[in-house]
């Protein structure tokens, strides 16, 4: 059986050690249940899986609890490996058909060891600010907007990045994932992200799908750098183009073998 599994952290920069995801490739698709089992057992914030399936790429996405409908650092983790581990220099892109409809991945036109995501963009409503938010946060809130997620606007990066909320706490109370984030320092903006599962996710592509279009409005451009600001840490280069949003990232691999599927 040859080279079946592969560990690659996606969203990596310079001093950042982006997000880590388990990269499963089969001939098929396993069932739910074996894949959710799979994933569990490997205990990584996601594992793709994937398969050839009608000329492109099949892919799912599990965390070691749930499976997801969108994710951007185990689709760029998946695409890092068939683009640059397996086909280094050879392929441009690849397609992939998931549950989030048909995803594009290219090599960046200006270096291509960056790869790009095109994903739906999820743009978010303004709401009133829910009652004891700020206090759950520890922060004073500038503004809130809902999509499949809160996010939450601050007035400074440094607000951001003193966040310390009872994560489990904070969504048991609204029962979604809470993106928080600023203008950047350094950077066009900044967020974390509070994730379903109680804690705090290391990068989070999918995230800009909301972040992106909020920040092209306020900021005037649909090109911008962003950072999230985990322990990890990740870095992203997006661009909004009308309902799509292009996530560009780097990605490394950390290890190769075979699972016993």
């Amino acid at each position: 059986m040859g080279e079946n599994y592969f560990h690659v952290d996606a969203f990596t920069g310079e001093g950042l050690l982006g997000n880590p995801a388990g990269v499963c490739l089969l001939s098929q698709p396993l069932s739910s249940t074996r894949m959710q089992q799979i994933a569990n057992e490997l205990s990584l914030p996601e594992t793709s899986f994937v398969w050839p399936e009608q000329g492109k790429y099949g892919i799912r996405w599990f965390t070691p609890n749930r499976e997801v409908d969108l994710c951007g650092h185990a689709t760029l983790a998946t695409a890092h490996v068939l683009l640059n581990v397996l086909q280094p220099m050879q392929l441009q892109q690849c397609h992939f058909l998931s549950a989030s409809g048909e995803l594009l991945v290219t090599r960046d036109q200006a270096d291509a060891q960056r790869l790009q995501l095109d994903f739906p963009a999820r743009p978010a409503e303004r709401i009133s600010e829910p009652a004891q938010l700020s206090a759950l946060l520890g922060a004073k809130v500038l503004e809130v907007w809902q999509a499949k997620a809160m996010m939450v606007v601050l007035a400074t990066e440094a607000e951001v990045r003193q966040l310390q909320p009872d994560i489990r706490h904070l969504i048991a109370q609204f029962g979604c994932g809470v993106i928080v984030t600023a203008p950047g320092e350094q950077v066009d903006f900044v967020s974390r992200y509070f994730s379903l599962d109680g804690s705090e996710d290391p990068v989070t592509g999918s995230a800009h799908c909301t972040l992106l279009p909020y920040w092209a409005e306020r900021l005037g451009r649909n090109t911008l750098h962003a950072k999230q600001l985990s322990a990890r840490g990740g870095e992203l280069f997006c661009q909004l183009l009308r309902d799509r949003v292009l996530l560009g990232g780097y990605a490394q691999l950390f290890l190769r073998g075979t699972l016993a599927l």
